[in-house]
């Protein structure tokens, strides 16, 4: 069995921690099947070293370009591959041999972000629908996926697998940082804080965040002196391009509580976790929701969204409140803050939900699937 695996988006955030996971575990585990990789010698390096049955296949072109549509589909059946897996939902035109598709979520074919261009969104939609109704088969990140996926698309579920992610092992395994505390000093973060991280866009609710935590802070205050200090971090893309953000920070009148740190390394990022008070999460829509599980897994106490693949990804180990009600986040902001019986049993399933979930396995799913439609069994394990 030949395998070629598009691994062009391994640098990316959220995508990019699939690929690197996935393609590190098959690595592992899966010493027979011949593996071709599409994507760059820099793409490649973002992965673990990898054994001899994988190769890269330099292919330094974007999918938007023709070479994408046509020369790629010609190299890959020079090669005899049997299965092209593309980790995200996208396909070339031509695809002369198996396809499979991972949906992480419809955000971007579903005009969510009014912030890109039409053209671009309507070019998403056409190969999005290419994609999933000629895929042989379809891995989704949840439930909540799958059910959306083939609604929008209007194909069975029966082609859809769920498999989920996971949160590196080096997150579970390794200690943090030894200068841990001269990191949070490197930032001026010196006192309590509340903790966002991940991208900035219009589904993650951000200025509802601001404007529920100024209230939050507000109404503690009353009671609690101790958090006059407290500080709302968000760690994600710089604010230059999002004015709704800065503009949500100055009508809250919180300009000297919030701050934008941009990008973190991921060494520094796990400190930011573990020493944030909670994680918040109120996004609007997530096809999974990867930050959470990483803060979980440091032991920070999580409150997210009660829509979406949230409740089914996080159960109760995190605090489900309204997204749409800045009084119910600030609600729950609060009580996240001053119950610590329930901060204790947040922190404890939240670090059971984390290791919970294993990349190894997802990766043994989706080998699985490889097998099943390689022989022309069906995927669905």
């Amino acid at each position: 069995m030949r395998v070629a695996i598009d691994i062009r988006r391994a640098g990316d955030y959220g995508l990019g921690t699939y690929i690197r996971n996935i393609v590190g575990q098959l690595g592992r585990i899966d010493h027979d099947t011949s593996y071709l990789l599409i994507g760059r010698q820099r793409d490649l390096e973002e992965i673990d070293p990898l054994p001899d049955n994988f190769q890269l296949l330099d292919h330094p072109y974007g999918y938007k370009t023709w070479r994408a549509h046509f020369q790629l589909p010609w190299l890959l059946r020079e090669r005899h591959v049997d299965i092209l897996h593309v980790p995200w939902l996208f396909a070339p035109i031509l695809v002369p041999m198996r396809l499979i598709v991972t949906v992480h979520d419809l955000s971007d074919v579903m005009d969510r972000n009014a912030a890109v261009p039409a053209s671009e969104q309507a070019f998403a939609r056409f190969f999005a629908r290419i994609a999933a109704r000629h895929a042989n088969h379809i891995f989704a990140v949840s439930s909540a996926t799958k059910r959306e996926v083939a609604r929008t698309f209007g194909i069975s579920e029966s082609r859809i697998s769920v498999v989920y992610n996971a949160v590196e092992e080096r997150f579970l395994t390794e200690p943090l940082a030894a200068d841990a505390d001269r990191i949070l000093e490197r930032h001026a973060v010196t006192g309590p804080y509340l903790l966002y991280a991940g991208a900035i866009k219009p589904q993650k609710n951000l200025p509802r965040l601001i404007e529920a935590f100024a209230v939050a802070k507000a109404e503690l205050l009353e009671q609690h002196p101790e958090f006059a200090q407290l500080k709302l971090l968000i760690i994600g893309e710089a604010p230059t391009r999002h004015a709704e953000l800065r503009s949500a920070v100055v009508r809250a009148r919180v300009r000297e509580d919030v701050r934008f740190l941009g990008f973190m390394p991921k060494p520094v990022l796990r400190v930011f976790y573990a020493r944030a008070s909670a994680f918040l999460f109120p996004s609007l829509y997530e096809g999974f929701g990867l930050p959470p599980l990483e803060a979980m897994a440091h032991g920070a106490p999580v409150l997210t969204s009660n829509v979406s693949s949230l409740p089914e990804v996080f159960r109760d180990a995190a605090l489900l409140v309204n997204p749409e009600n800045v009084f119910d986040i600030a609600r729950g902001i609060r009580q996240i803050l001053t119950d610590q019986e329930l901060r204790d049993n947040l922190t404890r399933c939240g670090y059971v939900r984390a290791r919970s979930l294993s990349w190894r396995e997802a990766a043994e799913r989706v080998r699985e699937v490889y097998e099943r439609i390689h022989s022309g069994r069906g995927g669905t394990p």
